[in-house]
């Protein structure tokens, strides 16, 4: 990577691994969000260099898909046998010294990842693969807009750690209630508009359409439900006037009968 490179935004590729972690803590965040702290010898040399990176976590539903996560080769597809169920989540935080690796998880009521999170005790075990890559967004800007749900929580609190203090971040992040707000370290300035679906007074939305955005080179990212991501995105680039080439709007989940365009 030449000096160039590190001044811009660009991707890393990483060796995909597949890992089999212990768990160690299990931390009530918030009554909807619990931090699940895995460690363990195979947690050597993972890296994540993107504060939105995903690793893949690894739910056996039955005992062939469990027997078959011992050999599994991520990639390899149909010749691994049966496959367990996969789903995405953002390293909130780790660190090779003391061998740990921390993932935040929403605790929705279904799936197979937030059924794992609910009964997860230390001693549990918990295959990951990857990150296969990362996005690496250099400290570059004046300024910084973050908007999410709770989903993006992690790779939001990421970023802000890594700020520097003459930064700004206008930060807008919908949650269930108020006992959902979590605190946000970071040296830069941060302005946290929290929205809250009780009561349904206001939605993520209505309140970015609402905003002043900050003046100055900026990057914004978004990640909430798909269509909703999309259509932030929009209000972004027509209605604020942001340069699309320095927005990065993903869905990190699907709302169940939406569309697929």
């Amino acid at each position: 990577m030449t000096a160039v490179d590190s001044q811009t935004i660009h991707r890393v590729m990483h060796e995909i691994k597949r890992r089999k972690l212990q768990v160690l803590r299990v931390t009530d965040l918030t009554p909807r969000m619990r931090r699940i702290t895995l460690g363990g010898p195979e947690l050597a040399g993972f890296i994540s260099l993107g504060t939105d990176d995903h690793v893949k976590l690894l739910f056996p539903q039955n005992a062939e898909q469990a027997a078959a996560l011992e050999t599994l080769v991520l990639g390899a597809g149909k010749d691994n046998g049966p496959l367990p169920e996969m789903r995405d989540y953002t390293p909130r935080r780790y660190d090779l010294e003391k061998m740990e690796l921390d993932i935040d998880f929403v605790l929705h009521g279904d799936g197979p990842a937030s059924t794992w999170a609910e009964q997860a005790q230390p001693g549990q075990f918990l295959h990951i693969g990857g990150p296969r890559g990362s996005m690496i967004v250099p400290d570059i800007f004046d300024s910084y807009l973050l908007i999410g749900d709770e989903t993006a929580l992690p790779a939001i609190a990421r970023r802000l750690e890594g700020l520097a203090a003459n930064r700004k971040a206008l930060v807008v992040i919908e949650v269930e209630n108020g006992a959902e707000q979590q605190k946000l370290d970071s040296a830069a300035q941060v302005n946290v508009i929290w929205v809250l679906r009780e009561g349904g007074q206001d939605n993520l939305l209505t309140t970015v359409r609402q905003l002043q955005v900050p003046k100055g080179n900026l990057y914004a990212w978004v990640a909430t439900e798909t269509r909703v991501s999309r259509q932030i995105r929009r209000v972004l680039i027509d209605e604020h006037g942001l340069d699309e080439q320095f927005i990065k709007a993903v869905g990190y989940w699907r709302a169940e009968g939406s569309d697929e365009e």
